[in-house]
């Protein structure tokens, strides 16, 4: 399979396992499912005897995918960064012509980087047939065998089975309840995995027959990417222009060349706190407990704490998830309206849905601590080696106390070495940098002052990653 090249999608923002999934930091690049690994590192050692992925990811979550990626993989990834999300459809294109600069022949394993897969020897199985079907031709797709009247799935009719293989005769919306009964009991059905394999010139020519405009801008808009650091930046203003659709939309309703190969692995695409609650080990009484958590006399609900204790008493069929800066708690059958929670924090403009109150950056991370008129508190965590940009603040003077650790501090012409219970000021106006210099992580507490204290009071003179102020 030296041809096979897979590619993860990792653009989506995870926004029904809100609040723990939020769009700064979404669900595949959480362990959510109580392991080491988050699902994006699952996904990539799931393929990873077929050597180095292609990675399509947004500007975002840049830095966390590549240095998640580079924990668990022996060879570096491609990471194309799409400017702005299109669907589906023009992302896989942009992988597909990034594989053909490996190889003319190459064939891609498309796999969105949030997808649960817990029996690995049956999907290899099935990855292998599907990869036979793509070399003679075929765009095919894995659906998934149901095991009950699922309506929060799309579904796939096939028919004709040959080696393994079968026809893909039409793909069908997420149905209701009676529907999908009836498309259980039929045997004819299963569940829209949105897992592909194909050649990535064979999808690109059936994209060109039925999306020309799309393929044609994907096509510009690669050609004239740049290289930035561990980066494929695609040129944004051509990207832009390209129409957004789904592969399912744009290829694989349309094409005569489109195939399923069945997929019996546990598979669970874990879109809902429901979906998470039915794949995760429970107690005796059916609770998913994880973290610091005690129920009594509670049955199969999903309880969840991060900083605090969660108690329960008498509950049944309930998520309860408690983060640092907010708590949900829904009955189990209405976990997908957790999109019209987060679409009204949005409107009252809010950050709920944006960040966790620990905000990841590639130098390491930050926290608010507390806060009030005229200033805020910040716990900052610097990874060892690394260092934040060289910059200023028109707003705000800063005040440093190491608690952990060695900080180099540059404050306009002056070097300062600062261990730990040692303090700086840095003054409205002053250019400064952090770095960490030792060999453990840096712990400092951050006081800020001053009128105005948002994140976009940063001008950045250097920066080693590459970033501009707004980014």
């Amino acid at each position: 399979m030296s041809n096979v090249i897979p590619v993860i999608l990792s653009g989506g923002s995870g926004t029904r396992l809100w609040p723990l999934s939020r769009k700064s930091y979404p669900k595949q690049l959480l362990p959510l499912t109580g392991g080491e690994h988050s699902m994006l590192q699952e996904t990539a050692l799931r393929v990873t005897h077929l050597g180095a992925p292609i990675v399509v990811s947004n500007n975002d979550h840049r830095f966390m995918v590549a240095e998640q990626l580079n924990q668990v993989l022996d060879n570096k990834p491609d990471i194309i960064l799409e400017p702005v999300g299109k669907n589906t459809a023009p992302a896989i294109a942009l992988a597909a012509f990034a594989a053909l600069e490996r190889s003319s022949d190459a064939i891609l394993v498309v796999l969105p980087a949030d997808h649960l897969i817990p029996d690995q020897k049956a999907f290899h199985a099935a990855l292998e047939t599907a990869v036979n079907a793509a070399s003679e031709g075929k765009l095919t797709t894995f659906g998934i065998v149901p095991d009950c009247a699922e309506t929060g799935y799309g579904y796939i009719k096939a028919t004709e089975e040959h080696n393994g293989v079968f026809a893909l005769e039409k793909f069908v919306e997420k149905p209701d309840a009676t529907t999908a009964q009836r498309y259980l009991d039929s045997g004819e059905y299963y569940w829209n995995s949105g897992m592909f394999v194909f050649k990535a010139s064979t999808y690109l020519e059936e994209l060109k027959n039925n999306q020309a405009q799309m393929h044609s801008i994907c096509q510009q808009a690669f050609a004239k990417s740049e290289h930035d650091l561990d980066f494929i930046r695609v040129d944004k203003i051509l990207f832009e222009q390209s129409p957004e659709d789904s592969i399912d939309y744009a290829v694989m309703e349309k094409t005569a060349n489109a195939a399923m190969v069945p997929l019996d692995a546990g598979w669970s695409d874990l879109g809902s706190w429901s979906s998470l609650w039915e794949v995760m080990e429970k107690d005796k009484d059916g609770n998913v407990m994880i973290g610091d958590v005690i129920a009594e006399d509670c049955r199969n609900s999903f309880f969840q704490g991060d900083e605090h204790l969660v108690a329960a008493i008498g509950i049944e069929n309930l998520v309860v998830v408690d983060t640092s800066d907010a708590l949900l708690i829904s009955t189990k059958d209405r976990v997908q309206d957790v999109k019209k929670i987060v679409d009204k924090i949005k409107s009252s403009d809010r950050s709920e849905h944006l960040l966790h109150r620990q905000v990841f950056r590639p130098w390491g991370s930050y926290e608010g601590i507390g806060e009030g008129s005229r200033y805020q508190v910040k716990r900052i965590i610097v990874k060892p080696g690394a260092s934040l940009s060289l910059q200023m603040h028109h707003h705000r003077a800063e005040h440093w106390v190491v608690v952990v650790g060695t900080a180099q501090v540059q404050r306009g012409d002056e070097e300062i070495l600062l261990s730990e219970n040692q303090s700086v000021y840095i003054p409205l106006g002053e250019k400064h940098r952090l770095t960490n210099p030792g060999k453990m992580p840096l712990e400092l507490i951050e006081v800020q002052s001053g009128e105005y204290l948002g994140e976009d009071d940063i001008v950045r003179f250097e920066d080693t990653y590459g970033r501009s102020s707004s980014d």
